[in-house]
């Protein structure tokens, strides 16, 4: 029989006039600025807009909003302003009274989270709501600029849970659905143990009865022995503790039902085998003259010395605390009954931030409400949610992480040096910390072991290697990459001193065009470049030519073509006319031939010239040209043996040939490597040409028989001097005997 049902009027009143002195005592209970006339006010305002209204359980409306106001207070730590929204937070959304309304009466930021929490009560999880992680996605986005928003729908959906036993149960697993999905995490997210383990039993009674019910029986059954336990366990803890002369607080706790069954189900054990039911929390009132981290430090080295502890299950989150800013040292004891007992050693202030998360950060910075820390974070948090589109559900949640009170996180070098980084930062922004040169020539990063880009964003916790190469060079696009600083700065100095190396080399290759055209550099010919590429200044003409953006054999084709045509005139009578036999002209005319060399940028391959197919020359190699009867340039080795019967046959159109290369294009070419076999000799191999040189592998071919390996690489090289240097690198693995470049 519902116990409500036959109450009087008389006795509704004085229930409700209970329940409202509960709060103000709960209230004054608190370390906030006591404002219990406007506190008042709300109360009896709720009171009247909901009279005569009753909960599904036969309660008076108002009840709830009341329930939901101690929560605010006393499990949440919230003071004046969010007791009167939660006093206040359904009048809108179940009574003609509006925010306009409210604001008139209890001012704008009452109203304010009033009309937050009205949005999310009506559009998000009312009957119409269909996705749980449409429903999560927005209610971060709803939030208005005042986090206390969601604290109190936290305690509403707290209460909600408390009494679900009144609603059916389909709307029961519809309601636990949520809570487990978005308001535990939530919960855990902002700091609110207490608050999330009891959403996520709650949830699991109501989802499980019957599984909750045997574990509950269970979990009571072994109450006597593990509080017998504790005494003995405690005991000799107590005497350590006083004759420090430490003010404590020794508390036990035991496993709920939920925390028992998730554990039965990760490690699949059976109950009998969950031997952490027990878990002891010391809480220390410092001393005025020691630190809060030296006392917690002490009482672990104390404990330690009456009980073996367990070597894999000490955390330390008095060094690093999590981001939801949970600090505490936990270690796990050997008791005098044999059975392993976790141990939570925290100070009063670090046990009210576990338990109290948010308010508790306020409570202990400022003794008031101010929060402008957090609305800048929420700020933030909803201007990043706001651009962009998070149609997956796991992506949400993994954007939703929380770093509330600090713009810094804590990462780890490789040998465990701890090192404070600016949220945001990437592994690039790491490696510049570390040093200059080290950013300079990072290539990627191994974060916990695993290959990350110079991209990836760092999480507190993370351990980072920095792999750098000796052929790395900074790119323009790493400016995009890091947020930090010094990293910025440190490439905007190296691209401002590179941009003036670049203009030069393009300076260059326009006096060389300009050189073989016997034409100066001067402002009538610069002229007629910058119109033809319609560019504005030389500045852009020399970068454009440095990068490769200019077609530059139109200088000689289309420009100047005229010119080009009367100086290949001149060359061909200078360098390819049939002459006497006399020695001394035949020795003026070579030394004209060496005057004409063809020089040969790689940026020109495919422009002024082509790279001959049957012996494929490099830069670096010792070439010759030969005109064919296009009038193309095709270039060979001197040692070519297509070369030599062109040489015998076409000797006037043989051109002599230098290489003037900038590194701008990679050329295919081929070494074959010999040696002994040995375990990992490929992934030697592999590492010294990609890592240390920075050279790409277009194939591999490798074959190991008795002992002796053969092996050719398909490679990407600038010149013979790239093939010459890997070569003597490669030798120097004592087991490779032979590598050489082959044809």
């Amino acid at each position: 029989m519902n116990k409500f049902v036959n109450l009087t009027q008389a006795e509704e009143d004085e229930m409700i006039q209970q329940e409202f002195q509960a709060l103000l005592k709960d209230y004054a209970a608190t370390r906030h600025t006591q404002k219990v006339e406007i506190i008042t006010r709300a109360f009896e305002f709720a009171n009247k807009a909901h009279k005569g209204t009753k909960r599904r359980s036969g309660e008076p409306y108002i009840m709830h909003p009341l329930a939901v106001a101690r929560i605010v207070v006393k499990e949440i730590g919230l003071g004046s302003t969010s007791i009167c929204s939660a006093l206040l937070h359904d009048v809108v959304e179940d009574t003609d009274y509006t925010c306009e309304d409210i604001e008139e009466l209890f001012g704008p930021k009452i109203a304010s989270i009033v009309g937050g929490l009205t949005k999310i009560s009506g559009g998000i999880f009312g009957d119409k709501a269909s996705e749980q992680a449409e429903n999560f996605r927005r209610l971060i986005l709803t939030i208005p600029e005042d986090i206390r928003v969601i604290l109190i729908k936290m305690a509403d959906r707290l209460h909600n849970m408390r009494t679900l036993g009144s609603m059916p149960p389909a709307k029961q697993l519809k309601i636990t659905g949520e809570t487990q999905y978005i308001y535990a995490p939530l919960a855990h997210r902002l700091g609110f143990f207490l608050i999330k383990t009891e959403l996520e039993n709650l949830s699991f009674k109501y989802e499980q009865p019957s599984v909750y019910q045997k574990l509950e029986e269970q979990i009571n059954a072994a109450i006597p022995e593990l509080e017998q336990s504790f005494q003995n366990f405690i005991g000799p803890i107590k005497k350590v503790l006083d004759f420090y002369k430490y003010k404590y607080e020794i508390t036990s706790r035991i496993k709920t039902p939920y925390s028992v069954f998730r554990k039965m189900q990760t490690k699949r054990i059976s109950f009998d085998e969950v031997y952490d039911l027990l878990a002891v929390r010391i809480i220390l009132k410092p001393k005025p003259d020691e630190s809060e981290k030296a006392n917690c430090w002490v009482t672990y080295s104390a404990l330690t010395s009456i009980y073996k502890s367990h070597p894999d299950r000490t955390r330390d989150w008095l060094t690093t605390p999590k981001a939801n800013g949970y600090e505490a040292l936990h270690v796990t004891l050997m008791g005098p009954d044999g059975n392993w007992i976790e141990v939570q050693i925290r100070t009063e202030r670090m046990n009210d931030i576990a338990e109290q998360g948010l308010a508790a950060h306020w409570k202990y910075k400022t003794g008031s409400e101010e929060q402008s820390d957090l609305d800048l974070w929420l700020k933030s948090l909803k201007e990043m949610l706001d651009s962009a589109d998070y149609t997956n559900a796991v992506d949400f949640m993994d954007t939703f992480q929380l770093n509330l009170y600090s713009t810094e996180i804590y990462v780890f070098t490789p040998k465990g040096d701890i090192k404070k980084m600016p949220t945001k930062s990437t592994t690039l922004d790491f490696a510049f910390a570390l040093h200059t040169d080290i950013g300079m020539r990072c290539i990627g990063a191994k974060v916990d072991h695993k290959l990350v880009p110079l991209s990836y964003e760092l999480k507190s916790g993370d351990q980072i290697e920095i792999l750098t190469s000796k052929t790395q060079r900074p790119q323009p696009e790493w400016i995009e990459i890091v947020t930090t600083a010094k990293a910025k700065n440190q490439l905007k100095s190296l691209f401002k001193k590179e941009y003036k190396a670049i203009q030069k080399a393009g300076q260059k290759l326009i006096e060389e065009k300009l050189a073989k055209l016997e034409l100066p550099l001067n402002n009538s010919t610069i002229q007629r470049i910058l119109e033809y590429y319609k560019l504005n200044n030389t500045t852009e003409l020399y970068a454009s030519a440095a990068k490769d953006r200019l077609d530059l054999s139109k200088i000689e084709t289309v420009i100047f073509k005229e010119k080009a045509q009367s100086r290949w005139v001149k060359m061909w009578k200078l360098n390819f006319s049939n002459n006497k036999k006399n020695d001394k002209k035949e020795e003026e005319e070579s030394s004209k031939k060496k005057l004409k060399t063809i020089h040969l940028t790689d940026a020109d391959v495919g422009n002024t010239y082509k790279i001959a197919d049957c012996c494929q020359p490099i830069p670096g190699d010792p070439v010759l040209g030969f005109l064919d009867d296009a009038d193309t340039v095709i270039v060979h080795k001197l040692d070519c043996p297509v070369a030599q019967k062109l040489k015998s046959s076409y000797g006037n159109r043989i051109l002599t040939a230098e290489w003037v290369t900038h590194k701008v294009l990679s050329f295919l070419t081929t070494i074959e490597i010999s040696g002994l076999d040995e375990v990992g000799m490929l992934r030697r191999i592999v590492k010294i040409v990609t890592e240390d040189y920075n050279i790409n592998i277009k194939s591999i071919n490798i074959d190991s028989k008795d002992g002796v390996f053969n092996g050719q690489l398909a490679i990407y090289v600038h010149s013979t001097e790239d093939i010459n240097v890997l070569c003597m690198n490669l030798l120097k693995i004592p087991a490779i005997k032979s590598v050489k470049r082959i044809s």
